[in-house]
């Protein structure tokens, strides 16, 4: 089979969307992960170029659902060469104005799929990987500046951002790197709310670009990370956010 299997999880829409399109292009074979959208998903895989894609669907806080879901994506592509952890979901969930239980719920609820879904995925996906693979996670530029309304997807992505450095450590004798892209604000359907007039001007304005990036930024700088050129980038965190946030 020609190209790399490539496993995207949270790819139908989005960064994950790009993502896809961007190593299908080259010439790679993606399986394009999601949770409740078969439709979207379906989509994407009659739109990307070339042959050997797949659709997989599994609910990231299930164990047994990842489990099942890695082992049909590397059923369709023959093994994973890349995997690319970019599903997460994003609840508002401020300290004061949360009961104890909706508070409880929401971080379980995100690091159950953020992070420790992530790490299910990776797990699974190693069992598949040979020499030469590369993993990518994506965190965001919250796990740095705080989401002081959302504070569990904060912790989560900075958990995700040492998870990847560990990793880096520990898959480099195998012959296999670890990266991480922490983004700012993107252009999707999930933030599409947050940048109407006028909030949108003021999340704009945080850049000194005075925009927020496209998801094929992004995806430009994953295809990067996952080359054969990047193994000297394993355990780096890039940010990506048009310096809204210097650390």
């Amino acid at each position: 089979m020609s190209g790399r299997g490539v496993l995207i999880t949270g790819a139908s829409r989005g960064i994950g969307r790009a993502i896809a399109a961007a190593f299908a292009e080259q010439g790679d074979r993606v399986a394009i992960h999601h949770r409740d959208s078969a439709a979207e998903a379906g989509d994407l895989l009659g739109a990307l170029p070339g042959q050997g894609h797949a659709v997989v669907q599994a609910d990231l806080a299930d164990p047994e659902d990842v489990r099942r879901m890695v082992e049909a994506a590397a059923g369709a592509l023959g093994r994973i060469d890349v995997l690319v952890n970019n599903a997460g979901i994003f609840l508002h969930h401020p300290i004061t104005e949360q009961t104890y239980e909706q508070w409880q719920a929401a971080w379980r609820r995100t690091l159950d799929v953020n992070l420790a879904g992530a790490a299910d995925v990776t797990w699974c996906a190693l069992q598949h990987m040979p020499a030469g693979g590369r993993i990518i996670n994506v965190s965001s530029r919250g796990a740095f500046r705080g989401e002081p309304d959302s504070p569990a997807y904060g912790a989560s992505k900075a958990g995700l951002n040492a998870f990847g450095q560990s990793l880096a450590i520990a898959l480099a004798p195998r012959g296999i790197a670890v990266a991480t892209v922490a983004p700012g604000f993107v252009e999707t359907d999930m933030t599409n709310e947050h940048l109407k007039a006028p909030r949108g001007d003021a999340i704009r304005a945080q850049s000194p670009f005075g925009r927020v990036a496209r998801p094929e930024e992004i995806a430009a700088a994953v295809l990067y990370l996952a080359s054969p050129a990047a193994e000297w980038a394993s355990g780096a965190v890039l940010d990506l956010n048009g310096a809204s946030y210097l650390r």
